[in-house]
Protein backbone atom coordinates (compact mmCIF):
# COMPACT_ATOMS: atom_id res chain seq x y z
CA UNK A 1 0.00 0.00 0.00
CA UNK A 2 1.06 4.04 -0.63
CA UNK A 3 0.92 4.71 3.06
CA UNK A 4 3.65 3.75 4.72
CA UNK A 5 3.00 0.68 6.53
CA UNK A 6 3.21 1.82 10.54
CA UNK A 7 1.07 4.72 9.08
CA UNK A 8 -2.02 2.78 7.53
CA UNK A 9 -2.01 0.21 10.77
CA UNK A 10 -2.51 3.19 12.87
CA UNK A 11 -5.36 4.25 10.49
CA UNK A 12 -6.51 0.92 10.30
CA UNK A 13 -7.02 0.91 14.17
CA UNK A 14 -8.07 4.25 14.84
CA UNK A 15 -11.08 3.95 12.19
CA UNK A 16 -13.93 3.68 14.35
CA UNK A 17 -13.19 6.85 16.22
CA UNK A 18 -11.44 8.59 13.22
CA UNK A 19 -14.69 11.20 12.48
CA UNK A 20 -14.55 12.16 16.31
CA UNK A 21 -11.51 13.72 16.35
CA UNK A 22 -10.41 14.79 12.79
CA UNK A 23 -11.25 18.01 12.16
CA UNK A 24 -14.13 19.02 9.80
CA UNK A 25 -13.22 19.92 5.75
CA UNK A 26 -13.25 23.42 4.70
CA UNK A 27 -16.20 22.68 2.16
CA UNK A 28 -15.96 26.23 0.89
CA UNK A 29 -12.33 25.78 0.22
CA UNK A 30 -13.13 22.76 -1.66
CA UNK A 31 -15.73 24.59 -3.77
CA UNK A 32 -12.89 27.33 -4.68
CA UNK A 33 -10.61 24.72 -5.89
CA UNK A 34 -13.15 22.82 -7.58
CA UNK A 35 -13.73 25.95 -9.57
CA UNK A 36 -10.60 25.50 -11.77
CA UNK A 37 -12.47 22.53 -13.64
CA UNK A 38 -13.21 22.91 -16.99
CA UNK A 39 -16.22 20.47 -16.71
CA UNK A 40 -19.19 19.38 -14.30
CA UNK A 41 -17.86 17.63 -11.51
CA UNK A 42 -20.06 14.75 -11.00
CA UNK A 43 -17.73 12.05 -9.92
CA UNK A 44 -15.24 12.49 -7.17
CA UNK A 45 -12.09 10.18 -6.06
CA UNK A 46 -11.12 10.83 -2.56
CA UNK A 47 -7.74 9.03 -2.28
CA UNK A 48 -6.27 8.79 0.89
CA UNK A 49 -9.79 10.14 2.05
CA UNK A 50 -10.39 7.75 5.61
CA UNK A 51 -13.83 7.87 6.29
CA UNK A 52 -14.94 10.31 3.74
CA UNK A 53 -14.19 13.67 5.33
CA UNK A 54 -13.51 15.34 2.31
CA UNK A 55 -15.78 13.39 -0.05
CA UNK A 56 -18.36 14.73 2.62
CA UNK A 57 -17.48 18.30 1.97
CA UNK A 58 -19.04 18.15 -1.70
CA UNK A 59 -22.45 17.48 -3.54
CA UNK A 60 -20.80 15.44 -6.31
CA UNK A 61 -23.59 12.99 -7.55
CA UNK A 62 -20.45 10.35 -7.26
CA UNK A 63 -18.34 10.17 -4.66
CA UNK A 64 -15.77 7.69 -4.05
CA UNK A 65 -13.33 6.93 -1.37
CA UNK A 66 -9.71 5.29 -1.82
CA UNK A 67 -7.42 4.85 1.52
CA UNK A 68 -5.00 2.08 2.20
CA UNK A 69 -6.61 0.85 5.47
CA UNK A 70 -9.00 -1.58 5.69
CA UNK A 71 -10.53 -0.22 8.87
CA UNK A 72 -11.25 3.13 6.99
CA UNK A 73 -12.58 1.91 3.69
CA UNK A 74 -15.11 -0.31 6.32
CA UNK A 75 -15.98 2.88 8.41
CA UNK A 76 -16.30 5.04 5.22
CA UNK A 77 -18.85 2.73 3.95
CA UNK A 78 -20.41 2.93 6.95
CA UNK A 79 -21.14 6.64 6.36
CA UNK A 80 -22.82 6.04 3.12
CA UNK A 81 -19.90 6.28 0.22
CA UNK A 82 -18.61 3.82 -2.08
CA UNK A 83 -15.00 2.56 -0.57
CA UNK A 84 -12.02 0.61 -2.65
CA UNK A 85 -8.92 -0.52 -0.51
CA UNK A 86 -6.18 0.93 -2.88
CA UNK A 87 -2.83 2.06 -2.76
CA UNK A 88 -2.49 5.10 -4.05
CA UNK A 89 0.18 4.99 -6.56
CA UNK A 90 -1.44 2.65 -8.21
CA UNK A 91 -5.57 3.34 -8.25
CA UNK A 92 -7.56 0.58 -9.59
CA UNK A 93 -9.56 3.28 -11.99
CA UNK A 94 -9.56 3.88 -15.69
CA UNK A 95 -7.65 6.45 -17.17
CA UNK A 96 -9.84 9.61 -17.51
CA UNK A 97 -12.88 8.30 -15.42
CA UNK A 98 -12.89 10.85 -12.87
CA UNK A 99 -14.15 14.77 -13.07
CA UNK A 100 -11.89 15.55 -9.25
CA UNK A 101 -9.31 13.48 -7.22
CA UNK A 102 -9.30 14.70 -3.66
CA UNK A 103 -6.22 14.23 -1.69
CA UNK A 104 -6.84 15.65 2.04
CA UNK A 105 -4.40 16.25 4.68
CA UNK A 106 -2.81 12.95 3.65
CA UNK A 107 -0.17 12.70 0.81
CA UNK A 108 2.87 13.05 3.61
CA UNK A 109 1.72 9.39 4.36
CA UNK A 110 1.57 8.12 1.20
CA UNK A 111 5.36 6.05 0.78
CA UNK A 112 5.51 7.16 -3.05
CA UNK A 113 3.65 10.89 -2.95
CA UNK A 114 5.23 11.54 -6.54
CA UNK A 115 3.42 8.51 -7.53
CA UNK A 116 0.26 9.12 -6.42
CA UNK A 117 0.17 12.09 -7.99
CA UNK A 118 0.87 10.60 -11.01
CA UNK A 119 -1.53 7.55 -10.63
CA UNK A 120 -4.31 10.88 -9.42
CA UNK A 121 -3.45 12.67 -12.92
CA UNK A 122 -3.83 9.71 -14.99
CA UNK A 123 -7.22 9.31 -13.68
CA UNK A 124 -8.40 12.62 -14.55
CA UNK A 125 -10.81 13.23 -17.27
CA UNK A 126 -9.70 16.16 -19.50
CA UNK A 127 -10.53 19.23 -17.51
CA UNK A 128 -10.87 18.09 -14.05
CA UNK A 129 -9.05 18.83 -11.36
CA UNK A 130 -6.52 17.20 -8.89
CA UNK A 131 -7.20 18.69 -5.27
CA UNK A 132 -4.23 18.50 -2.43
CA UNK A 133 -5.15 20.05 0.80
CA UNK A 134 -1.45 19.91 2.52
CA UNK A 135 0.37 21.12 5.97
CA UNK A 136 2.83 23.79 5.09
CA UNK A 137 5.91 22.52 7.20
CA UNK A 138 7.58 25.84 6.93
CA UNK A 139 5.53 27.52 8.86
CA UNK A 140 5.70 27.12 12.87
CA UNK A 141 2.16 25.08 13.17
CA UNK A 142 3.93 22.92 10.02
CA UNK A 143 6.99 21.91 11.84
CA UNK A 144 5.59 21.59 15.19
CA UNK A 145 2.89 19.15 13.04
CA UNK A 146 6.00 17.47 11.13
CA UNK A 147 8.13 16.91 14.44
CA UNK A 148 4.62 15.45 15.95
CA UNK A 149 3.95 13.55 13.13
CA UNK A 150 7.57 11.80 13.83
CA UNK A 151 7.49 11.22 17.21
CA UNK A 152 3.68 9.50 17.29
CA UNK A 153 6.25 7.29 14.62
CA UNK A 154 4.37 8.25 11.56
CA UNK A 155 7.11 8.49 8.42
CA UNK A 156 5.51 11.38 7.11
CA UNK A 157 6.84 13.53 4.76
CA UNK A 158 5.28 16.76 4.46
CA UNK A 159 5.99 19.43 0.81
CA UNK A 160 6.39 23.23 0.92
CA UNK A 161 3.96 24.57 -1.60
CA UNK A 162 6.67 25.20 -4.50
CA UNK A 163 7.73 21.59 -4.05
CA UNK A 164 3.98 20.53 -4.20
CA UNK A 165 3.12 22.16 -7.13
CA UNK A 166 6.15 21.07 -8.91
CA UNK A 167 5.23 17.30 -8.26
CA UNK A 168 1.71 18.33 -9.38
CA UNK A 169 3.00 20.27 -12.80
CA UNK A 170 5.63 16.96 -13.50
CA UNK A 171 2.54 15.12 -13.74
CA UNK A 172 1.48 16.70 -16.13
CA UNK A 173 -1.33 19.40 -14.49
CA UNK A 174 -1.64 22.89 -14.45
CA UNK A 175 -0.84 23.44 -11.21
CA UNK A 176 -1.75 26.32 -8.75
CA UNK A 177 -1.65 27.10 -5.15
CA UNK A 178 -3.32 28.89 -2.85
CA UNK A 179 -1.98 29.50 0.84
CA UNK A 180 -4.14 30.03 4.28
CA UNK A 181 -1.87 29.59 7.10
CA UNK A 182 -0.35 26.71 7.98
CA UNK A 183 -2.34 24.63 5.84
CA UNK A 184 -2.82 25.38 1.86
CA UNK A 185 -4.35 23.63 -1.02
CA UNK A 186 -2.78 22.71 -4.56
CA UNK A 187 -4.76 22.40 -7.43
CA UNK A 188 -4.14 20.82 -10.34
CA UNK A 189 -6.06 20.98 -13.70
CA UNK A 190 -5.27 18.52 -16.62
CA UNK A 191 -5.72 19.53 -20.02
CA UNK A 192 -8.16 19.12 -22.76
Amino acid sequence: MSSALGDTATFDRTARFYDWFAPTPDAEEFRDALAFADREIERVLDVGGGTGRGASALGARERIVADAAAGMTRQARRNGFEAVRADAARLPFADESVDAVLVVDALHHFGDPESAVGAAARVLRPGGVLVVREIDPTTLVGRLTEAGEHLYGFESTFFAPDDLGRIVADAGLDARYRSGGFEYTVVGRRGE
